[in-house]
């Protein structure tokens, strides 16, 4: 974080609090000059005004609020850039794998720092790790018909899939559908599995410096020719020979 946005943090901060007591420090000031639980002297339609003090167990809990506010930002990140004195942090910042982050939870054990991810970290392998191991050993044509196994990934893709391709799987503009039989990379398991681990990378370069526009309008007769479209015969042969350059991406039968 910059020194800026420390610096805006803790002025945004520190003037509530700053603000807060001195707000409970004027309510508990007599300021009408009557002793408390007496008349004040007002009074509208028999209705009389006595000078009650603010309850004592809502005074108390402000006061510990405070308290319990300026200790809390003293112990823990909240104020810019400071750590607080406990040393505690949610993350370790740069950390981009599980096998980072199991070295640095390692590490923070091994220096008694109180990293809240890697103690979560640690606990999930513990208790999930044993269970993915068997997964892995096993076919994935064997784990559809496994129940747990079905369930576990559901969940698994709720979490991490659904909100590109839907909590149904159906995609949407830019992500596609999974429940149907098209696949741009392939829908057997192995290519499944290759696309769950590696990703895609979706980009196709733009052709009209090679093909030109003649052979732009040929390559489009023959993809539309694909879908049963009416097209020019010849345009659409034309364009096949040409479409070899895109048959690595999205093979040959289109």
């Amino acid at each position: 974080m910059s020194s800026f946005w420390s610096a805006w943090i803790i002025v945004l901060t520190l003037p509530v609090l700053i603000g807060c007591a001195v707000l409970l420090k004027w309510n508990l000031t007599n300021h009408v000059g009557v002793p408390e639980d007496q008349n004040t002297g007002h009074e509208v339609d028999g209705i009389e005004e006595i000078n009650n003090p603010l309850p004592r167990w809502w005074t108390y809990m402000f006061v510990l609020t405070l308290v319990w506010s300026v200790y809390y930002l003293a112990a823990y990140p909240g104020l810019g850039n400071w750590k607080g004195f406990l040393g505690w942090t949610s993350s370790n910042q740069g950390v981009k794998s599980l096998e980072e982050s199991r070295l640095a939870a390692e590490h923070a054990r091994a220096e008694g720092l109180n990293v809240q991810l890697d103690r979560e970290v640690v606990h999930a392998q513990e208790v999930y790790g044993p269970i993915f191991e068997q997964y892995a050993k096993r076919d994935v044509l064997d784990l559809a018909y496994d129940d747990e196994a079905i369930k576990i990934g559901q969940r698994l893709f709720l979490q991490n899939c659904a909100l590109c391709h839907g909590s149904d799987a159906r995609g949407q503009q830019g992500f596609p559908n999974l429940t149907d039989n098209d696949w741009l990379y392939g829908g057997s398991p192995d290519k499944i599995k290759e696309t769950l681990l590696y990703g895609r990378k979706a980009a196709m370069p733009a052709w009209f410096d090679a093909l030109g526009e003649q052979g732009i309008k040929e390559m489009t007769a023959y993809v539309l020719s694909l879908s049963g479209r009416t097209v020019n015969d010849r345009d659409a042969e034309a364009g096949k020979a040409k479409f070899a350059l895109c048959a690595a991406c999205h093979g040959a039968d289109g």
